[in-house]
């Protein structure tokens, strides 16, 4: 039930690198605003690395590509009906990720 799952608070876990002091969270409201989340870190990392480029596109392997380069990322999603946060891994998120992208682009 994709409904009940997109309005659940998400805690997505980010390990850049391998250094233990890059660990770290962020918190949204909703599974699509994880999504959304992790889709603008992205496009800032792309901006980062291609400065001089105006529009910067990417399809769903350059996403792909960039939460498998991160050395840990994991999604805890609240479930009310354990009244728990329940751990998601990277692929779970990539489904998420292209579930949603799919979404958005119906709707242009």
């Amino acid at each position: 039930m994709a409904g009940a799952q997109a309005s659940k608070h998400t805690i997505i876990l980010i390990q850049p690198n391998q250094s233990r002091a890059t660990r770290t969270f962020m918190d949204f409201d909703t599974v699509a605003q994880a999504m959304d989340g992790i889709c603008g870190l992205f496009e800032r990392k792309l901006k980062e690395l291609n400065p001089n480029v105006r529009n910067i596109s990417y399809d769903i392997t350059d996403l792909y590509k960039f939460i498998d380069g991160q050395v840990d990322m994991s999604a805890l999603v609240f479930d009310p009906a354990v009244q728990a946060y329940l751990p998601y891994d990277r692929q779970w998120i990539k489904q998420r990720a292209f579930q949603h992208l799919k979404k958005l682009a119906g709707r242009t």
